[in-house]
């Protein structure tokens, strides 16, 4: 594991200088490419975008600079010393095993989404002097490549709402602390918010909801495939107690225990250490038996993890749905060519990961990610709350919940399109004789 490659101090001048300047210039460019990227209304009958009016350039080039711009304050605000920026962490840059494998499956995720657009839409007609040319295909492969922008930032707030609303009692007290630039993000919270940019961005240009996202929801699951490694390598969204025994068991390490590629030792421990070191709860080492009591052979979990410096073996669920979401995104590829309507692919995912989601989360020990037992307490029903325990199979995790409505939802849309006369799974059923 790890979780951080290197990092970048900003305490010299010339450094800080050079932030500032890549920072200007990260701007900049948002502005040019919004103004140049501005088209105007689409005409009904021949399907193609007018001239961008200045308005339409101003508009398109002002909104995504203020956005630039607030993503660019709180950059500097985080890497920057309070001696070069008004209220700054100092924080540095550091390049986290997490963040580039997420920006890897980003960045996998928009280039396979925008092939598959061109070839969903892909119109081949004749044109004086160029021959037989796709009309249609590049024009839906950009638009996919722009709707990217939109479906981070949506799935960058959905995922941060999530997350606080799942743990309000922790900003209860201080709600100015759910924008601080702490804290975690949530996967479901995320693809919602994503979702409904999507679906705002399909709307605005006319396209059809349900087949932008038969061609873009398998790449969801390339997506986290390499998300999910991410998480691993940060020691978050950790499996329950794995026991001494157990051979599929992996141990996080806490802080001053791991180094990065160039030798340095780690200055943060991993989440999954951080959450055991607080953890007053007892465990029997061998089997991985969580107590909350003390009782023979039974050892408090944060005295363990004080003394060995890792967290004990916890099931590694971080590349259990790794390798679930890369079969899944092989299998829906695979399924493209069998769909019969808009929307299956788009079913088919919402079931099949629901499936998967909750499989994984049966294996899940972070108790931070919500759980019923959790949501009841933090309402103040503390006699409900212990009537569900927090081992019990029935406490389940709001993930769990969520899924539950996916698949619900996923069946729905799978049924509401099935063709009359043809029986789930059977195909068309035969007339009678």
């Amino acid at each position: 594991m790890l979780p951080v490659l290197f990092r970048i101090a900003f305490t010299s001048l010339w450094m800080q200088l050079l932030l500032y300047a890549v920072a200007v210039g990260v701007v900049a460019s948002i502005a040019v490419n919004g103004w140049r990227g501005a088209a105007g209304p689409v005409d009904p009958k021949t399907g193609k975008a007018a001239p961008a009016s200045l308005q339409d350039k101003l508009q398109r080039a002002g909104g995504l600079t203020l956005t630039g711009a607030v993503m660019a304050y709180f950059g500097l605000l985080y890497m920057l010393p309070e001696d070069a920026f008004p209220g700054g962490k100092g924080e540095g840059l550091p390049v986290h095993t997490y963040g580039v494998l997420l920006a890897s499956g980003f960045i996998c995720a928009v280039v396979v989404a925008a092939r598959l657009a061109q070839d969903e839409w892909r119109r081949v007609t004749f044109v004086e002097g160029q021959g037989f040319v796709d009309t249609e295909g590049p024009k839906r492969r950009e638009q996919v490549i722009d709707l990217a922008f939109w479906v981070l930032i949506g799935g960058l707030l959905g995922s941060r709402a999530l997350f606080v609303l799942v743990n309000w009692q922790d900003y209860a007290r201080d709600w100015t602390q759910a924008f601080s630039l702490g804290g975690g993000l949530v996967f479901y919270g995320g693809l919602i918010g994503a979702g409904l940019a999507a679906y705002l961005f399909a709307h605005r240009y006319d396209l059809d909801f349900l087949r932008l996202a038969d061609v873009c929801i398998p790449t969801v699951s390339l997506g986290q495939c390499l998300g999910r490694l991410g998480c691993f390598s940060a020691g978050c969204c950790w499996g329950d107690m794995a026991g001494s025994h157990s051979h599929t068991g992996v141990m996080f390490p806490g802080s001053g225990v791991v180094k990065d590629l160039f030798g340095q030792w780690g200055r943060s421990p991993s989440l999954a250490f951080s959450s055991q070191a607080d953890d007053t709860r007892f465990v029997v080492e061998a089997t991985g038996q969580v107590l909350h009591e003390a009782a023979p052979g039974a050892v408090r979990i944060s005295d363990w993890v004080a003394l060995h410096g890792t967290t004990l073996p916890v099931y590694p669920t971080q590349l259990f749905e790794s390798v679930g979401q890369l079969v899944l995104f092989v299998a829906l590829l695979y399924a493209r060519r069998f769909r019969r309507f808009h929307g299956h692919i788009f079913a088919l995912w919402l079931m099949a990961y629901a499936v998967l989601r909750t499989t994984v989360e049966l294996f899940r020990g972070d108790l931070e990610r919500g759980t019923l037992h959790g949501l009841l307490e933090s309402l103040g029903a503390q006699g409900l709350a212990g009537a569900v325990p927090l081992e019990a199979w029935y406490n389940v995790s709001t993930s769990q919940f969520i899924s539950l409505c996916m698949f619900t939802f996923g069946a729905v849309l799978l049924a509401r399109h099935r063709p009359a006369g043809e029986a789930p799974g059977l195909g068309p059923t035969p007339s009678a004789a």
